[in-house]
């Protein structure tokens, strides 16, 4: 997963999310098992012309319908529930005492990233401790079939169209694994970044070449922190609702309970 000069990641991103209204038109989407076999097909050789590289195509073409994606994508009930139903489903008391303790464990780490992202350790552990438990459980899902099946899903076909093409990007450039596990959705590594967001904000946070957001935790709280200034955040600004930050949590999750969950953990990390 080496990232090489900047014109090289540049070139990833641009390649990822250049333009996509042109490029998804052909291949039909559907709603069901039988036609993801024919949108694959056609898929790759749209894919195939917009510039997919061997290894992306070979990978696409060993994709499979992922039934378990769609039924987490029909199904995402927690959202619905109150603030303080989601908090205790999510166990955020669990959250808010192991994040105490992993800015302890990862103190100079999390400095670092706040003096470079003005990011603090709280909401950065608080959304690491939401998404796969401080790392201890990345998803059961091999990634590019769960976004191929997505992006082959109408319900939201040109929005994971996108992130199957940055997908694919990564796996030409040697950034992804075809075999590489994630959640339902498709989601990355320690915070789960969809594929295009790793495109994106994916940062070398522990200073090895290497963007790891599966296997460096200080990648993906650096990557996670660099996503949060990119939509908004403000260095020594609060992150509670109707606070200036508040808006870089809504940014990461469009869940309303999420935002708050994270926020009101966050602060309990931090001290507040």
């Amino acid at each position: 997963m080496r990232f090489g000069n900047k014109a090289r990641f540049l070139a990833v991103a641009l390649f990822a999310f250049a333009s996509q209204s042109g490029i998804a038109a052909a291949a039909q989407c559907g709603n069901d098992p039988g036609g993801f076999e024919s949108w694959k097909s056609q898929f790759m050789q749209e894919a195939q012309a917009q510039g997919v590289g061997s290894p992306g195509l070979d990978a696409l073409s060993r994709t499979s319908y992922a039934q378990s994606t769609i039924a987490a994508d029909r199904g995402q009930k927690s959202f619905k529930l109150s603030l303080e139903g989601f908090m205790k489903k999510r166990g955020a008391d669990t959250i808010i005492k192991r994040g105490k303790h992993m800015k302890d464990i990862h103190g100079a780490m999390l400095d670092g990233i706040e003096r470079q992202y003005g990011v603090p350790p709280g909401p950065l552990l608080a959304i690491w401790g939401m998404e796969t438990g401080f790392g201890g459980y990345l998803g059961n899902q091999n990634i590019l079939s769960a976004v191929a099946t997505l992006a082959y899903d109408c319900r939201r076909s040109e929005f994971f169209t996108k992130h199957l093409y940055a997908a694919l990007s990564l796996v030409d450039r040697g950034m992804l694994s075809p075999s590489a596990i994630g959640a339902a959705h498709g989601e990355i590594g320690q915070t789960q970044f969809l594929p295009g967001n790793v495109v994106r904000y994916g940062v070398d946070g522990n200073g090895d070449g290497r963007v790891d957001m599966i296997g460096s935790p200080a990648d993906a709280l650096a990557s996670t922190a660099n996503f949060l200034r990119a939509h908004g955040w403000q260095p020594g600004a609060g992150y509670q609702p109707g606070q200036p930050n508040f808006v870089a949590i809504q940014g990461w999750n469009a869940a309303g309970v999420y935002q708050q969950a994270i926020a009101i953990m966050g602060e309990a990390i931090d001290g507040g």
